[in-house]
Formats: structure tokens, C-alpha cells, sequence
């Protein structure tokens, strides 16, 4: 039985796909697309009707259908270091021309399939059918994928028009979100992450294109001081300068204030959304939320996205009222899950969760993407908030609030290989953790894309060994 989906989700599916048809539109007629951080000020851009990709979310996507070493290795062959994010790595790959595309045999005129690809044939009763000779579950051909290699779109566009470049264009992975128009432009703000500068810097470099850089140092305060909030808003008026001469557009008021109201409106949506893993048991995961952050990113200042989240929480309200959950276990145990998931490795990571009977039911990374402001000096104040640019008080006292509110066991850190500027205070964090709220924690190394940095081994033990430690806890609670 197919699995149902809600329709808040259908709806927030349909916003995205809209957003990437738009722009591939766009980019057909001759008009300009743009690429843009994630947490570049996306008002902005709507002032002037413009279409923005946003790379980080088609890393995350390239990442989760397992292509994600694939161009890693690939930027590395450009001169890329592969201590750089993985993220990156895959952006300038993919900036390069670099494609991954389904291995063809030109004899046959097929594509070849990946044997270790697909889910395992059932019989009429549900059961899984065994391979006699490998004693192995039988692989269900319908599901089976082609293996994936690297190919050179401009070695293709290169190539004189005919059978040889249609084949090798139709090759090229179609999955949704993975396939964005190149840029014309890019927006960069490095409040998320300081190798977003130079990431982005390197695209314009490569494509030489407009670089429209906004500049958000690391708060080491609590409160955001007036100056830096000058600072900010200075950048935002140069912003719009530089985009009236990228479009010959002058800055739309109008377009702008509702570009602002419907951000506000689906920040505070979101925000709902997010809250609903405070219920006990929760009536989803925290790797539901993950999968919405493309959504909140990609389109935030869309009305339609507001009009999708707030279908979404309604869908949520209804699950609390009915007692149901998209979560597939028992909820037995409640963590925190720390950091951006290992996307190529999803499998991997909910499988022990699921066995323990573990539910993340509360997560940094997503509720970030959720501010409401009032006005261009709440705006500048705002976009100083992200889990990379505040003082560790504020990121403790952040992140234990969401502990609390969400009655977690437990937290588990993953240790990001992409993301230092994360993980690096993330030892001291644990140590407040179990300090502050009396829940132990668990870390694990891993990446946010490139899986030759995570370990299954590794995180399936320090999951157990978590599981033990709460279940400690709550034995010594009822004594």
C-alpha cells in the first residue's frame, strides 16, 4: 500500500517544483537566475521578481541520492581540498559542468543497472523472496537504478548536434532539485557559514558573474549592538544598488514590503510546524522537519509557501487530535539531534534510532530558518541569528530551551566534517548539556555530504551507548 501523504506536504512538494520550473523557464527565455546562500536576505531578490536557486539545497538533494562522492571527488580533481564543506565541493562541481549520469552500454542501447540497487522482491503475502544461491534477499528489478558516472556538460554542449549529444544530455540524472540553471549572478551572505564566501566568490570567479556579497560577522554578544545593525543595513542599500544595475530595475517598495509579509508569515508558520515536536508522543520526526527545510529555504517570501506550512500545521493538529504519527515505531526515547544530518547516510542513521525505539524530536538546524522582524533594523538584527554566527551563551541558551520545551532524553551531536565552525564548540555544548538539563549526550563523526566520513560502526555504538545511559536515567527518575 502506497504511503499517504498529506496534504500540507503535497502542497509544500508543489511550491518547490514550481520554484525550479520557474526558473529553468526563465533561463530559456534569456531572463536571469540567480544563485543565492540560504540565508541571503530573500526579500531582496523579490523586489525585483527575480528567480534564485539556491545551492545548498541541491547539495542536500545531490547528497541524498548518493551522488554526493561522486562530485565531492570530482571538485577534488578541480584542485578542491576535501577538507573543505562538502556542500562546496559539490556546488563547484556542479558549477564546472560536472554531471552525474547514468552509465550506457552502447551496445545494447540501454542503461546498465546497479546490482546492489533496489528494494527487496516480496512474494503476494508481503515476505521477502531469498535468493537460493546467495542466500541473499532477491532485488526488486523495478526499483534497481542505473550505476552513475561522471560526465562534462560543456564537453557536451561542445559536441555537434546529433545522437551522440542528445543520449549523452538525456543521461544526465533527472531527479527533482538536483538539475538547476547555471548562474547569472549570485547572492552570498556568510552569516550561515564562513566558507560561504569563498565558495561563492570561486563560482562568480568561474562564470564571471555579479558577486552581491553581504557581509554578517560573528555576533560574540548577546544582543545584537545598534552599530552591527548599521553595519548590515548599509549592505542592504548597497544590495539593492547592485541590483538595479544587474536588472535596470529600480527597487520596488511594494514588491518588497509583501516579499516581507509573507516571509513573517511563513517564518511564524514554520515556527508552528516545528513546535508540534513538543507533543508527547511527537506526530512526526525531526527527519521530517529536515526534509521541509528545502521548502522554507527555496521559496520563504512566496505566499504560497506560507498558504502550504499553515496546511501542514493544520495536518499536524489533526494527527495530535487523532493520536496518529508519521513516525513508524514506538516512541520511546526523545533526543535532540545536533547538526545537519548525513544525508547520504539516512538509511544508516534512523535504522539503531528505530530499533531503540529513538525519536528526534527536536533539531537546531531547521527552527534557524524561522525569524520574525518588523522593520529594516529588525530585519538586519534577524539575519545575524543562525547557529554559526552567535556567541556560545546564546547557542547554549538557545539550544536548551528547545531541550526543555521538547522533553528530550538525550543529545545526539554529530561531529560535521563540513561544518567546523559547528562542531568546533560543539564538545563544550555536550559538557553544558549534561551540566544544565542532566541528559546525557552522544557524538559522531560524519559529513553532511560526502559519506567516506561517516562510520556505521561507529554511530550504531555511540547510539547504544546513549540508549543505555537514558535508560539510566530514567530507571534512577523512578526509583
Amino acid at each position: 500500500m502506497a504511503k499517504q501523504v498529506s496534504p500540507g506536504v503535497l502542497a509544500l512538494r508543489k511550491v518547490v517544483d514550481d520554484v525550479h520550473k520557474e526558473a529553468r523557464e526563465a533561463k530559456a527565455r534569456g531572463e536571469l537566475v540567480g544563485w543565492s546562500s540560504s540565508k541571503f536576505p530573500c526579500e531582496l531578490a523579490a523586489a525585483f521578481d527575480l528567480n534564485v536557486m539556491y545551492p545548498e539545497n541541491q547539495a542536500a538533494g545531490i547528497a541524498a541520492n548518493r551522488y554526493g562522492e561522486l562530485l565531492c571527488q570530482a571538485a577534488e580533481d578541480l584542485g578542491y581540498d576535501n577538507d573543505i564543506c562538502g556542500y562546496a565541493r559539490i556546488s563547484l562541481a556542479y558549477a564546472a559542468g560536472k554531471r552525474a549520469s547514468r552509465k550506457y552500454d552502447p551496445e545494447t542501447g540501454e542503461y546498465i543497472i546497479d546490482p546492489s540497487t533496489g528494494k527487496p522482491l516480496k512474494d503476494a503475502d508481503g515476505k521477502v523472496i531469498i535468493d537460493e544461491a546467495t542466500g541473499k534477499p532477491k532485488k526488486d528489478p523495478k526499483t534497481q537504478t542505473p550505476y552513475i558516472v561522471l560526465d562534462d556538460l560543456n564537453e557536451i554542449n561542445a559536441l555537434p548536434d546529433g545522437p551522440e549529444k542528445e543520449r549523452r544530455l538525456a543521461a544526465i540524472s533527472p531527479i527533482r532539485q538536483m538539475q538547476i540553471p547555471q548562474p547569472d549572478f549570485v547572492l552570498c551572505c556568510n552569516n550561515i557559514c564562513n566558507c560561504m564566501t569563498k565558495w561563492y566568490e570561486n563560482i562568480a570567479r568561474m562564470h564571471n558573474i555579479p558577486l552581491i556579497m553581504i557581509d554578517i560577522p560573528y555576533n560574540n554578544t548577546v544582543e545584537v549592538e545598534d552599530s552591527n545593525v548599521k553595519y548590515v543595513r548599509a549592505q542592504f542599500d548597497k544590495a539593492i544598488k547592485q541590483l538595479e544595475e544587474l536588472t535596470g530595475k529600480k527597487f520596488d517598495e511594494k514588491k518588497f514590503e509583501e516579499a516581507c509579509a509573507n516571509a513573517n508569515r511563513t517564518a511564524k508558520a514554520w515556527l508552528k510546524v516545528c513546535d508540534y515536536l513538543q507533543y508527547k508522543p511527537a506526530p512526526y520526526s525531526g527527519f521530517d522537519l529536515f526534509n521541509h527545510m528545502a521548502d522554507v529555504v527555496t521559496a520563504r517570501a512566496r505566499v504560497e509557501t506560507a498558504e502550504a506550512f499553515e496546511l501542514l500545521a493544520k495536518d499536524l493538529e489533526e494527527a495530535v487530535q487523532n493520536g496518529t504519527t508519521t513516525t513508524p515505531f514506538p516512541e520511546k526515547y526523545r533526543v535532540m539531534f545536533e547538526g545537519i544530518p548525513c544525508w547520504p547516510k539516512l538509511p544508516a542513521l534512523f535504522k539503531p534510532l528505530k530499533e531503540h525505539g529513538v525519536n528526534v524530536t527536536a533539531v537546531v538546524y531547521a527552527p534557524a530558518f524561522g525569524f520574525v522582524y518588523d522593520g529594516l533594523d529588525e530585519m538586519a538584527r534577524a539575519y545575524y541569528k543562525a547557529p554559526n554566527s552567535v556567541c556560545i551563551e546564546q547557542g547554549v541558551d538557545w539550544r536548551e530551551g528547545i531541550c526543555r520545551e521538547n522533553k528530550v532524553d538525550g543529545v545526539l551531536v554529530h561531529y560535521n566534517r563540513s561544518c567546523k565552525p559547528w562542531s568546533g564548540y560543539m564538545a563544550e555544548m555536550q559538557r553544558r548539556f549534561t551540566a544544565d538539563l542532566g541528559v546525557p549526550c552522544a557524538g559522531f563523526d560524519g559529513d553532511q555530504a560526502d559519506p567516506r566520513n561517516f562510520n556505521a560502526a561507529q554511530y550504531e555504538t555511540r547510539v547504544q551507548g546513549l540508549v543505555e545511559a537514558m535508560d539510566a536515567n530514567m530507571q534512577a527518575k523512578e526509583a
